[in-house]
């Protein structure tokens, strides 16, 4: 038998990470029974107390087993815990020594989501790969830099530990061992069962690029409301460096620093959202949107799209507008 524990972290946790989890690996064992083949998973609610309540204690989870009580556990799954992220790790410091002997045992460790954050907690993931929740990609990377977080992606695998990307693309991670400890058939079954979308690999086309602005570099942040103003117009590196009356390599260092992009990424990056929101709400055609945001050559956009959102330009219009979709179907 593999035995999973399911951590029940203090805090205000995913409710949905810890019964989705303990759902879905026993499912799998009733799905092996009926096909006449042996359960394959012990699943218990590991915890630091006896009791933890949640949300305002209008929940209270009852682990099944303290973590001092599991001398040895085959996977480990930590779930999303949505308080501030130096909170919850300081107030879940227990687990992670156990996390980390454990893992040196040979067990495996997968965060889900926002479980991320006390995963790298542990050191572990230190040079390996990660996914987390696109929109705190920036706090995980200032926290966790010597991480290599990939925040486009749905699921991330090295060295026995695995982490997912945003909100319930937990699910896919969960798909993915399941395929890995059951096999491909019952992951099939499991994904038809539960409506999940299988194999689905990027988180690209939900992220949505709010230009980061959380710093004090004041002429870079002016700079920042310039280019979100004239997004359609073109201009250059050293015009906008003339724009702050900085120097252009200091310019640029500056801009880095406080945005995470260079300069002519922000740049594209302003451009492809106001696409995308185009895409959304008007009945344009696509090379009608590529001109409006300023681009000439439609190739070059196209490149830039995918290489962004993981779609074509007419993939995502026909995915998220549904103006133009029920035209379509119409």
């Amino acid at each position: 038998m593999i035995h999973v524990s399911v951590l029940v972290p203090l805090g205000h946790t995913s409710l949905v990470n810890i019964e989705g989890s303990h759902q879905i690996f026993s499912d799998v064992n009733n799905f092996l029974v009926a096909k006449q083949r042996a359960p394959l998973f012990k699943v218990q609610l590991v915890g630091l107390n006896r009791e933890t309540s949640q949300r305002n204690r209008l929940f209270t989870i009852q682990p099944d087993i303290l973590i001092g009580s599991v001398r040895k556990t085959d996977l480990i799954i930590i779930p999303a815990i949505h308080d501030a992220p130096a909170e919850a790790i300081a107030r879940n410091q227990d687990f992670i020594p156990w996390i980390q002997q454990q893992h040196e045992r040979g067990a495996a460790v997968a965060s889900l989501c926002l479980g991320a954050f006390l995963l790298a907690a542990t050191n572990l993931l230190d040079g390996k790969p990660c996914a987390t929740h696109w929109m705190v990609a920036r706090t995980f990377r200032e926290m966790f830099p010597k991480v290599h977080l990939m925040d486009d992606r749905i699921i991330t695998e090295e060295d026995q530990l695995y982490t997912s990307g945003g909100a319930y693309s937990y699910l896919n991670l969960l798909l993915y061992l399941v395929e890995k400890y059951a096999g491909r058939d019952i992951a099939i079954l499991l994904a038809k069962a539960y409506a999940i979308d299988i194999d689905r690999q990027s988180q690209s086309p939900f992220i949505i690029f709010e230009g980061q602005k959380a710093h004090n570099d004041e002429p870079i942040r002016k700079i920042q409301e310039y280019i979100e103003a004239s997004y359609q117009e073109k201009f250059t590196v050293d015009q906008l460096s003339d724009m702050s009356a900085i120097g252009r390599r200091t310019f640029e260092r500056r801009f880095k620093k406080s945005t995470g992009n260079t300069v002519m990424e922000y740049i594209q990056r302003i451009k492809i959202e106001a696409a995308k929101r185009d895409f959304e709400t008007s009945t344009k055609n696509v090379n009608e949107v590529i001109y409006d945001v300023g681009y000439i050559d439609t190739k070059a956009f196209r490149t830039v799209f995918k290489k962004v959102t993981g779609l074509t330009p007419l993939e995502y219009r026909n995915k998220y507008n549904r103006q133009i979709t029920n035209t379509v179907n119409e």
